[in-house]
């Protein structure tokens, strides 16, 4: 009666041993079956959403549109309004009366920084953090970025065009009246550098968005 005991003890033990082995290998569900099921890979994938069409540094172009538009168009405003500010002084030292006409040229500095800042908060609007249901494309930063050099660089040209101008422009219709009206075409046509800046730069942020 031993060896039977002893047989059926083998047996028993032999199947618990191929039941331990079927639960470890097969009933256990494997990490590296499923990495996707990761709790913190799942996270950073569902919290990142990189591609190659919305990189992470796209939004710097963005960024950087709304810099150019606004630093090159108020360097432009800044230098139309002193350098016709100083023509204006030397021409009211003489002929009071004479300073609201020449104020002109002043004005149409200031104009082309509000076209900077037109520009600037329409791009701003389209800016937000990086979040998994929104993302900035590359696309969008170029195109911001072209919006920015656009509207600031030919503010930029106007600028200059309206100072050297309203500088000159005022002093010699102070020894000339008829003057003005030249004048006041000159420098309408060196304030539409900067529309035609402002048209453009327009165009291409409603592009932007596909």
């Amino acid at each position: 009666m031993t060896p039977v005991i002893k047989g059926k003890q083998s047996c028993f033990i032999t199947k618990n041993r191929e039941a331990c082995h079927h639960r470890r290998y097969h009933d256990v569900p494997s990490t590296e079956a499923a990495p996707s099921r990761h709790p913190i890979r799942f996270l950073l994938s569902s919290t990142t959403m990189e591609s190659d069409y919305a990189p992470k540094f796209a939004p710097f172009f963005g960024m950087a549109g709304i810099a150019a538009a606004m630093v090159f168009g108020s360097v432009g405003a800044a230098y139309g309004t002193a350098k016709s500010g100083i023509g204006i002084a030397g021409v009211g030292t003489f002929r009071p009366d004479l300073i609201m006409k020449c104020l002109i040229p002043v004005v149409m500095s200031g104009i082309i920084a509000v076209y900077s800042l037109v520009i600037s908060v329409l791009i701003a609007q389209d800016l937000a953090p990086p979040s998994a249901s929104q993302s900035y494309a590359l696309f969008s930063g170029f195109m911001h970025l072209a919006c920015g050099l656009s509207v600031g660089m030919t503010g930029l040209a106007a600028g200059y065009c309206i100072g050297v101008v309203g500088d000159k422009g005022v002093r010699a219709y102070m020894e000339q009246s008829r003057i003005f009206v030249g004048m006041v075409l000159i420098l309408i046509f060196g304030e539409v550098l900067g529309l035609y800046g402002l048209i453009v730069a327009l165009l291409l942020n409603s592009r932007s968005k596909g």
